[in-house]
């Protein structure tokens, strides 16, 4: 037992060297293709109304969780977050790590994603490392087209997370993992090292490297509300009956100028007189 621990902690270890080594962009890339082949099955995805109410959302990538009862985990992702005018900041690099209780026998990379729900969320991500579970409730989310039935998701959890391992994609428990801001690939993005609250409140620009995982949150809410309902033209439910217009009276045209001929005057018959008798 104590041989597999310590093949495990070294197969976490050569993980997160794995991971160091791995650029910013591509892992913004990476993020962009896990969030498009989740939504590309929209009844297996994430719920129309989860996308619509979201303030954050944040992928990580092959995250490496592993254990033998006792686990741990260890991967690195991109946040972004909703702005007021219905765009979505810059991408904010982000390290997870954390441990976990269980029976759990072996390794295993998961795609991961979670969904920041409401305020007291956002205000946990924006302080660059919080705990789940801890500074903010996290729980499994629902996976569908839509939840109208399911009101936990609304008034529990300030995160929702899932996982996709192996083509199966299900809400998933990650309580005990911290939340970090990756100041390395931040610097290796922007140049510099920006804090989490002026990358999410939307004080910088996205930067080209990490675009396609903006483009890719974008594309997903945009794609699960049009694919809700399609907008079409709905009559008035009492139309006014068609009345013809009449067509205008055609106006005669004039008969050309015949005046009346002048009545002739009558010639007196020629009667043949009889010759005189002599």
């Amino acid at each position: 037992m104590k041989r597999f621990f310590c093949g495990l902690m070294c197969a976490l270890l050569i993980s997160s060297f794995t991971f160091a080594s791995e650029s910013a962009q591509s892992r913004a890339e990476a993020a962009a293709t896990v969030l498009n082949e989740i939504m590309s099955a929209p009844d297996n995805g994430i719920p129309v109304e989860i996308l619509n109410s979201a303030k954050c959302v944040a992928v990580v990538p092959s995250l490496v969780k592993g254990g033998f009862v006792v686990g741990a985990s260890h991967g690195r992702g991109m946040a972004t977050c909703r702005l007021d005018n219905g765009g979505w900041t810059a991408p904010a690099p982000l390290t997870m790590t954390g441990g976990s209780i269980g029976f759990q026998i072996g390794l295993q990379g998961v795609d991961l994603v979670m969904m920041i729900m409401n305020d007291r969320g956002l205000q946990a991500l924006l302080t660059n490392k919080f705990k789940l579970g801890a500074d903010a409730s996290a729980a499994a989310g629902p996976v569908g087209r839509h939840v109208e039935g399911a009101t936990d998701w609304k008034l529990k959890a300030e995160v929702l997370t899932y996982s996709r391992a192996r083509g199966l994609f299900a809400g998933v428990t990650v309580n005990g993992s911290s939340i970090t801001q990756d100041e390395d690939a931040t610097r290796e993005l922007y140049g510099r090292f920006i804090s989490f609250k002026t990358i999410l409140t939307g004080a910088v620009d996205s930067p080209r490297g990490g675009e396609p995982f903006v483009a890719a949150v974008r594309k997903a809410v945009a794609g699960a509300n049009g694919s809700s309902g399609s907008t079409s033209y709905n009559p008035p439910v009492n139309p006014p009956a068609h009345t013809a217009t009449p067509l205008p009276t055609p106006v005669p045209f004039p008969p050309p100028d015949a005046s009346p001929s002048p009545t002739a005057t009558p010639q007196p018959s020629a009667t043949s007189t009889p010759p005189p008798l002599v």
